[in-house]
């Protein structure tokens, strides 16, 4: 909410068709939504997902999974992904750092994944001494495994020190490996870890005979097995997730965008 105004003046000059023809124009083949939740300004996403689908591009919802019934019904309808922030596993977690509850988050990860074709991930930012004990990785891990299945892929990232909370140190990449160590052991199948050079946490394995079948450093893709029908090449096993056949090349770029007149720094 701290962005809204700045949000609102780029609605007023970023229409959805706008930027729906620019992802066209860069050969972008999805548009996501972050910074803020893009729930805040739902009707605006959901015309540009729609402009985007007029035009073949998919969309992807980056979000705290905080949302009514109502908005989340038509809010996820017109998304072809989405990665959740489920960002501890405590109402006390939840209710001190946040000011929201857990429960309508664990409601909305059930919705997507049972009711829904939506493409679903968890991202759980891990700060030291908040939401990193066992015990909580643990109990998350168990819950995901029991409502959602072992497929969902979960990604547990570093947290720096910033805004409001600069007396928390930085998270010891050995916290992240641990926690990948826990959901895994937890029966999680695709388990990532962010923020820091870690080779294995960036990896997706076949959860059958653990053939590494898409490897990566950050953003750049270093190897790519997965058969053109999804599968492994190995023993058949087929690996959930949305894909082409033949992957792309994009590399680490960053490139920044011009929509219009706009400047740099409010482009996509």
């Amino acid at each position: 909410m701290s962005k809204a105004r700045e949000m609102d003046t780029l609605m007023d000059q970023a229409s959805p068709e706008l930027i729906a023809k620019t992802a066209v124009d860069l050969g972008c083949q999805s548009v996501a939504f972050t910074y803020n939740d893009p729930v805040i300004f739902a009707e605006y996403a959901i015309d540009t997902a729609l402009a985007c689908h007029d035009r073949g591009v998919s969309s992807v919802a980056v979000t705290a999974g905080y949302v009514n019934p109502e908005t989340r019904r038509d809010f996820f309808s017109v998304m072809d992904a989405a990665n959740v922030d489920l960002k501890g596993f405590t109402d006390d977690f939840y209710e001190k750092i946040t000011g929201a509850k857990l429960r309508p988050v664990l409601d909305t990860l059930s919705y997507l994944v049972h009711e829904t074709d939506v493409w679903v991930e968890i991202t759980t930012l891990l700060i030291p001494g908040y939401n990193d004990s066992d015990a909580e990785l643990h109990a998350m891990g168990r819950w995901v495994m029991s409502e959602l299945g072992p497929d969902v892929p979960h990604h547990v990232t570093a947290f720096h020190p910033d805004w409001r909370m600069r007396d928390v140190p930085p998270t010891p990449g050995s916290t992240l490996i641990r926690a990948r160590e826990v959901l895994l052991g937890e029966g999680l199948h695709h388990v990532y870890t962010g923020n820091i050079s870690y080779s294995p946490g960036e990896v997706t394995y076949c959860s059958a005979c653990h053939l590494a079948l898409i490897e990566r450093d950050r953003y750049e893709l270093l190897g790519y097995r997965v058969a053109p029908d999804g599968c492994c090449p190995s023993c058949g096993t087929r690996l959930p997730g949305r894909y082409d056949a033949v992957p792309g090349h994009f590399g680490p770029r960053r490139i920044p965008v011009r929509l219009g007149g706009l400047p740099v720094s409010q482009g996509l």
